[in-house]
């Protein structure tokens, strides 16, 4: 494990910690100018959302009918009821956004994909990069606003489903992450750069609570207008 990413376990609470955790539950809150550009406006705003830090699994709900929950993993998203029936399905969803960029329409099933997908990247941090065949390395540091952040790159293995293959975390010097840089690969490779804020600790953990995301210039600046996606929660929860 590399001395960086030490650092960001040591203020995210402990390795030993988060090692004992199964999940994360949170009351999730969506806005942004993304929803609508994909023919989803409000979708999956003011919704439960519980993340898997054994696995990559999540679960949202409700989506579009009360009965109605997503469950998604790295290789299947399924809309399913309230008794575990499933009332519709996609395997190997990655390859349906072939050929997508960011204003490209999403059906209901993609959208439960990019949602699970994100989530799951957000809240199973920093755990998810102790996964097998992932990859970090810390790189050159990053002054913004007056404020000097080390980086660390990660490369995630094709056996899990992240919104880019290669990202890029900055950390301030307490050790929390408070951006992270990727390109979208399901949006046509999209340049993001996603800030965090909101860090709490629960449960002997420390979660970010809000998320703000917008498009990136060339030069790694971000774009502030649209707000692509903010992100918040409310009630979280470790178990």
């Amino acid at each position: 494990m590399s001395d960086l990413l030490s650092t960001i376990f040591d203020a995210y609470g402990g390795r030993s910690r988060w090692e004992e955790a199964s999940r994360i539950t949170a009351r999730q809150f969506f806005g942004g100018a993304l929803w609508g550009m994909k023919g989803h406006p409000g979708a999956l705003n003011d919704v439960d959302v519980t993340v898997d830090l054994r696995r990559e699994y999540v679960t949202q709900k409700p989506f579009f009918h009360p009965d109605h929950h997503t469950v998604f993993s790295a290789d299947r998203v399924a809309v399913e009821d309230s008794d575990g029936n499933v009332v519709e399905e996609l395997t190997d969803p990655r390859a349906s956004f072939a050929g997508h960029d960011l204003m490209t329409p999403w059906t209901r099933l993609q959208l439960a994909y990019f949602s699970g997908s994100a989530m799951w990247t957000y809240l199973a941090e920093p755990l998810s990069l102790t996964y097998p065949g992932v990859r970090t390395e810390e790189i050159g540091p990053w002054t913004e606003d007056g404020e000097k952040f080390r980086r660390l790159h990660i490369t995630f293995p094709d056996s899990i489903a992240t919104l880019s293959t290669e990202q890029t975390v900055y950390v301030d010097a307490q050790g929390l992450i408070r951006r992270r840089d990727y390109s979208v690969e399901i949006a046509g490779n999209t340049p993001a750069a996603h800030y965090v804020s909101g860090h709490q600790e629960v449960s002997g953990l420390v979660i970010p609570t809000t998320r703000m995301i917008y498009s990136r210039d060339a030069e790694g600046h971000k774009i502030p207008e649209p707000l692509v996606v903010s992100v918040r929660l409310e009630n979280v929860a470790v178990s």
